[in-house]
């Protein structure tokens, strides 16, 4: 678990003991003022009742002639007054002949009829005196406005903060940005695991100390105090059910497009010459580099291959033979699934890979494209064994009726039921530990934006390639190897804070994170509970505790939580927070709030959550001058131009409504970019250029003119 930054930071008006007032940083005024803006009324409201046991719309009563006779010395009686030094000076001229009109208006014989409010009374003896909290100001002109007044009041307190005023200022953006690095979190086993459930506070969910034996159900943390005695790490065995696996046990299916469109040919340079090949042609030679090195360096493996046109077929093995599911069997989701469980699992590759070679050779083009089924059927049988992997292989939109991405344009209610479907099936290949990676040819439409929730749910990639790359793609997805499955992370934080951004609001922070590798790496934001009014507003100074929980199960079966636990100080100071901030934390938190939200329609978030953090990194780089953070935010920037430039390039409009969906080239950035971590964007700012990113390509014509 790092931070962003060295501190928790709140900003000024937060930790103001008078941050309750809407003007708690402006320069205080009288109280017997009115607002500066405030627009006097031309006839007054009649006064409020007196007493409670007045009627609630009381009779205009006529005044008496001896309340006359009294306003009457008041107005002869000559006030000799100092000569002002106060700002509402002009006010009270105004009070004055206000009042002096009002009372000549009661000596007038007249009909009942409304009665203005009276004068306002003397101003006091002790107001003659010029508060301590007034700022004297150069004389003006009448006809000054309260704006310009406030406007002088303004640049006055600027100019008398001196050098380093803008590091006093509020921070642009968030810089309270928790990041876990959990492919390097659940490696580390060194430490000895404490067996069974831990002790938690019944209140906010903290784990205790469980080095002692004494019942406790309230933590520190809950009584507001520095500390919760708990070890900075701990690390917990859970009770399991589950049956240990080997590595050998896990699956790897491959789920190939063999529809019609898979004949479409492309022009290569072989040798020393053109070639054209088909669609389906490069898969398969992509499919027989991975069966050959994974025979030599994994032998033990278990390959399967699944096709898919107008049927999904289940290829057999020498003991077996292969299933063929067809028509009515391709929209019963429970027969489906029924159908990949019976079915046996595959033998280890060393047994199997001759026969796969010739299975792969001899596939052909033709039909529909039933994706979801096969989809389906895949996921279902991976599941037998956590951490097994699904690769999803296609060139075009699933067209058959489960899973249909073809009726986009003329059938909304079909469109919601397959994006319901994908979602529902990423959610059950999530919690079977199950990963699956989807990948498209380039130059194709294969609606990413809803078939990339497989991946984006399980922890798998979305990937375009062009045809001669797609052995190199496949080698890649294939390598990134599982670690750990069901893993689920939450960040609890004391009351004064909340957590921003996530599905439980308040003080906790849930992320289902499903399968985790080596790289993966997800961040936190949180910030002052400021819409609570019954939690404490965190005080500059003091220390706060902060308490990260993952819970997982390992390849073998067994199950885990992990709890790391930090306290920090908190800070009011902006110069404090700048001087200790982690750019590149701060940068991937940036990168992967603004694809969450972009990936879900909320461009106009996104937008706005990308400029904040822009903002903070901006402020950071000009209070440090440090010219690697120059240089590490240039490359940043060339990542994020897409969101902050670009959403036209990345999204599709519909022509009859305004909505909008991303294309396949933007689906496939934007869901990188959720899942990505440090190094993947260091790596790809320096591997291409931000004008001629192979995501931002929309069309043929754009790519010549780039190149």
């Amino acid at each position: 678990m790092e931070f962003a930054c060295g501190f928790i930071y709140v900003p000024p008006a937060v930790n103001h003991k008078d941050s309750q007032r809407p003007n708690a940083n402006v320069i205080k005024r009288s109280a017997l003022l009115p607002p500066l803006h405030r627009i006097r009324p031309s006839v007054p409201p009649p006064p409020p009742p007196t007493t409670s046991a007045e009627p609630k719309s009381p009779k205009l009563l006529k005044p008496t002639p001896k309340a006359i006779e009294q306003l009457e010395k008041i107005i002869v009686k000559k006030v000799v007054k100092p000569t002002p030094h106060y700002e509402n000076f002009e006010f009270h001229n105004k009070v004055e002949a206000t009042s002096s009109i009002n009372t000549t208006a009661l000596q007038i014989p007249s009909p009942p009829r409304t009665v203005p409010a009276p004068a306002l009374p003397p101003r006091p003896a002790f107001m003659k005196l010029i508060p301590e909290y007034l700022v004297l100001l150069p004389p003006q002109n009448s006809s000054t406005s309260s704006s310009q007044k406030s406007c002088a009041t303004s640049s006055l307190s600027k100019s008398s903060a001196g050098k380093g005023s803008e590091d006093k200022e509020p921070l642009p953006g968030n810089p309270n940005v928790v990041l876990v690095s959990l492919g390097k979190l659940l490696s580390e086993e060194a430490e000895e695991s404490i067996p069974g459930e831990p002790t938690f506070c019944s209140q906010c969910g903290f784990v205790l100390d469980s080095c002692y034996a004494n019942v406790v159900n309230v933590c520190d943390s809950c009584q507001s105090r520095e500390s919760t005695g708990v070890p900075p790490s701990l690390l917990f065995s859970l009770s399991s059910d589950e049956k240990p696996l080997c590595a050998s046990d896990t699956l790897l299916l491959f789920c190939i497009d063999i529809s019609g469109s898979m004949s479409i040919t492309s022009q290569v340079w072989v040798g020393e010459q053109f070639v054209h090949r088909s669609r389906l042609q490069f898969v398969q030679e992509a499919v027989l580099q991975c069966v050959q090195r994974l025979s030599e360096q994994h032998p033990d493996i278990r390959v399967g291959l699944i096709t898919f046109n107008h049927l999904v077929t289940i290829y057999g093995y020498e003991a077996s033979t292969s299933k063929y599911l067809i028509n009515a069997n391709l929209v019963d989701s429970d027969y489906l699934k029924w159908a990949a469980a019976s079915f046996p699992s595959p033998p280890p590759l060393s047994q199997t890979k001759d026969f796969l070679v010739n299975q792969v050779r001899g596939l052909s083009e033709g039909g529909v494209t039933a994706l979801g089924p096969a989809a389906l059927v895949a996921i279902a049988m991976a599941s037998r064994q956590p951490g097994s992997k699904v690769i999803i292989c296609t060139d075009g939109k699933a067209n058959t009726d489960l899973g249909n991405l073809e009726v986009e344009d003329n059938d909304a209610r079909t469109l919601l039921s397959s994006t319901i479907f994908y979602q529902d099936l990423g959610e059950y290949a999530a919690n079977e530990g199950v990963t699956v990676s989807v990948l498209s040819i380039e130059g194709t439409d294969c609606r990413l934006d809803e078939l990339g929730r497989l991946a984006d749910r399980t922890g798998g990639k979305v990937v375009i390639a062009s045809p001669n790359r797609l052995h190199t793609e496949f080698e890649q997805i294939i390598e990134n190897r599982t670690i750990a499955t069901h893993c689920t992370v939450t960040l609890l934080l004391p009351k004064s804070l909340r957590i921003i951004g996530e599905r439980e609001a308040g003080r906790k922070g849930t992320r289902e994170v499903g399968n985790v590798d080596p790289d993966t790496e997800i961040t936190f934001q949180f910030g002052a509970n400021e819409e609570d009014t019954d939690a404490p507003a965190p005080v500059s100074g003091s220390r706060v505790c902060i308490q990260l929980q993952v819970r997982y199960r390992q390849r073998n079966g067994e199950r885990i939580l992990r709890v790391l636990t930090s306290e920090r100080n908190v800070t009011d100071e902006s110069s404090v927070v700048l001087s200790s901030l982690s750019l590149a934390i701060i940068q991937l938190n940036s990168s992967q709030a603004s694809a969450a939200l972009a990936v879900r329609g909320r461009f106009l978030d996104a937008r706005k959550e990308g400029e904040m953090q822009r903002k903070l990194i901006e402020r950071a780089i000009e209070h440090n001058h440090s010219a690697q953070d120059k240089q590490t935010y240039q490359e940043w920037i060339k990542t994020m131009e897409p969101i902050y430039n670009n959403i036209h390039n990345i999204t599709r409009r519909k022509s009859d409504s305004d909505s909008q969906s991303l294309t396949d080239a933007g689906a496939a950035l934007l869901y990188t970019m959720k899942h990505s971590n440090r190094e993947s964007i260091s790596l790809k700012n320096k591997q291409t250029p931000a004008k001629c990113q192979p995501p931002l390509f929309t069309t043929l014509k754009d790519k010549d003119a780039c190149l």
